[in-house]
């Protein structure tokens, strides 16, 4: 398979324009622009004892002029100034511009800051560029979408020259030819390759002269590697910048010597100067990405689900309190929390309003001597006897609830050549695979599950011939710990062992095609935290989260690793609504998943619309009655209607 890529999506394009805008003035290829290039420049670029820089002539008040114009027209708020990075103590960390992106998660962001480095090229001259990512797993979605998109944009640009590589701490004398080469240059670097300055205190830890990376070290040449991407100047692209907020994250970035730097993200922590927003909103109104169902395996009406653990007890002169664990909403989601009650207080109060604590958690008593806490609802709960942890058997029912949707989905959507990819993430890899001593992985309990119940539906007469291959070919997973990993599907191809020895890591991380071909049994992937930001796959269909803790990860971005279009097994864009719909087997209330989501949302200045999530335990499938083409009533609502185009059906109970 080969992903297909449209030119032509107007929202796309705006945000690669907002970014060429910033540097209206600066010498163009059309020969316009009012300053004279010397024997020692070429378009957007000045020689240097070290190779080939990009040179920038606008002044910061040219640079802030274009920034409020491309604000305006763009419906977002104007700056006062150029905004800079500063530290904590307010110091500014090097004088060049900072400009901000925001585009939600699946609608592109990557191929729009990729395919603005040859904007910046074909209008300026721009050759040097480097990309900061904050993780291996974006790193390696970087290098994949360079690969895959590189036919395109040679055919949209004239087949400009161009050279993309990451960088290897163990061949640093490849940044010699970063430097002299006069091909468009794309450098993809992790934050942590380049943060470790030796030759600098330590900001965060307070240790001084700490070895530093290699990068950052003299070598026996006498220049730091690090020099040859300094002498560039080059525009620097950071992807989820949110991710690189620290002080000495800051001080390594101002230690590139950008020209500028360029920030995409869905969430940003600091929007510095920001040009161009695509929130989530607009991107669900225009139809961009999944819509989004959430299956709770949690029933309201089953009050032991509440989670309650009695910590302690206190005895006042006139009353009796007692300490309660609880899940309570906040600013940033859900989180367990202890709370004080006594006699009289609601746990669906104190909780800030959390659905699962909704009906009748109103303490009728407190009994120190029984150890125990009741409530006007008969439920009772004892001091070291918590109710409502997440047992093996909700657990079980989240894992039975996604293969059970992805079965159906796999049978509605395989005559469309659609490949359906559900991902599972976790809290402990051992649940999932264990290892020995020498390294051997053996199955986990989820493992073990999964397996079990992917026999059972695929033994379902409704899903009959489906799947021909075994269950234990279905799943797998990346995590640090493992080695390669060889698959079964491969050995059963006839393949050695060295020919087959290909691991999850490259399949999940590199190989997106071939993850999306039908004929490749992998269908499950079990993640820990690897997955979680950075690495999306547009048929991702479901998204289950098997841990009992609250996560620091926002349920926006676990959210977003399944938010892009589908594609199909001709590697087209599907935009039908019918059919990109993503479901969330959540271990809550669909009430619940809701709320956390409208917290998040609204902690980010947006307005959440509640039919963006939609609860999958309500939907009702209607099908058309027999002959209702024939039904006077329906001729009739026909004649009444037919001459208008569009209709928004609303049914009630």
């Amino acid at each position: 398979m080969q992903l297909k890529f449209s030119s032509n999506q107007e929202y796309q394009l705006t945000a690669i324009r907002s970014v060429v805008k910033l540097f209206e003035g600066q010498p163009t290829a059309s020969g316009a622009g009012s300053v004279s290039i010397t024997s020692d420049e070429i378009l957007g670029m000045q020689i240097t004892e070290k190779g080939l820089a990009n040179r920038l002539v606008l002044s910061p008040d040219q640079l802030l002029q274009n920034c409020r114009a491309v604000q305006e027209e763009n419906n977002l708020p104007v700056s006062e100034k150029l905004a800079y990075m500063t530290l904590e103590s307010g110091q500014v960390v090097g004088m060049f511009p900072n400009f901000t992106v925001v585009m939600e998660t699946g609608t592109g962001k990557t191929y729009v800051y990729l395919r603005t480095i040859y904007e910046l090229n074909k209008n300026y001259g721009f050759k040097k560029f480097v990309i900061v990512v904050p993780s291996i797993a974006i790193r390696e979605g970087v290098l994949k979408n360079l690969q895959i998109t590189h036919e395109h944009f040679q055919s949209l640009y004239d087949h400009e020259p161009v050279h993309f590589s990451v960088y290897d701490s163990s061949k640093v004398n490849s940044l010699r030819n970063f430097a002299l080469s006069n091909a468009i240059e794309i450098l993809v670097i992790n934050i942590d390759a380049f943060a470790k300055d030796s030759s600098e205190d330590n900001v965060e830890t307070g240790k001084k002269k700490s070895k530093g990376n290699i990068i950052n070290q003299v070598r026996e040449t006498g220049v730091k590697p690090i020099e040859f991407i300094q002498s560039c100047h080059p525009i620097v692209i950071l992807d989820e910048p949110q991710n690189m907020e620290t002080d000495n994250r800051k001080l390594a970035i101002a230690r590139l010597n950008p020209l500028c730097t360029l920030r995409y993200s869905a969430t940003p922590r600091d929007p510095y100067n920001l040009i161009y927003k695509l929130d989530p909103i607009k991107a669900y109104e225009l139809g961009l990405v999944k819509q989004i169902s959430v299956d709770s395996v949690i029933e309201i009406k089953d009050k032991n689900q509440a989670y309650i653990e009695v910590e302690s007890f206190k005895a006042g002169k006139r009353s009796l309190s007692a300490k309660l664990k609880i899940w309570v909403n906040g600013p940033n989601g859900a989180d367990k929390k202890t709370v004080t009650v006594k006699t009289g207080d609601d746990l669906f109060s104190l909780s800030n309003g959390r659905e699962s604590y909704k009906d009748g958690f109103i303490v009728n008593e407190i009994d120190a001597v029984e150890g125990i806490v009741k409530f006007a609802n008969d439920v009772t709960v004892r001091l070291g006897s918590p109710q409502g942890v997440l047992t093996d058997e909700i657990l079980k029912h989240q894992i039975e609830a996604t293969i059970r949707r992805h079965f159906e989905k796999e049978k509605k959507l395989k005559k469309y050549g659609i490949k359906v990819l559900s991902v599972f993430f976790i809290d402990r890899v051992a649940n999932y695979r264990e290892y020995s001593e020498d390294g051997t992985p053996k199955k986990g309990k989820f493992a073990i599950w999964f397996e079990e119940l992917f026999n059972q539906y695929r033994q379902k007469p409704e899903f009959l011939g489906l799947y021909d291959f075994d269950a234990e070919e279905a799943h797998n997973g990346y995590f640090s710990q493992d080695k390669k990993v060889i698959t079964p599907f491969e050995i059963k191809e006839g393949k050695t062992k060295t020919e087959a020895e290909i691991s999850t890591f490259e399949l999940i991380m590199r190989d997106k095609e071939r993850l999306l071909n039908p004929d490749v049994p992998l269908r499950f992937i079990f993640s820990h935290s690897a997955l979680r930001e950075g690495w999306d796959n547009p048929n991702v269909f479901q998204i289950c989260t098997l841990a009992e803790t609250s996560s620091d990860i926002k349920k926006r971005q676990e959210i977003g690793r399944g938010l892009r279009l589908c594609v199909n097994s001709n590697g087209e864009r599907v935009l039908d609504r019918n059919i990109n719909q993503l479901t969330i087997i959540a271990n809550e209330a669909y009430e619940d998943f809701a709320k956390t989501l409208q917290t998040e949302f609204e902690k980010d200045g947006l307005q959440f619309k509640k039919e963006m999530v939609q609860n999958e335990r309500r939907k009702v499938k209607i099908s058309l009655r027999k002959g209702y083409q024939l039904d006077s009533n329906f001729l009739s609502l026909w004649e009444r209607i037919k001459h208008r185009t569009k209709y928004k059906p609303e049914f009630r109970k």
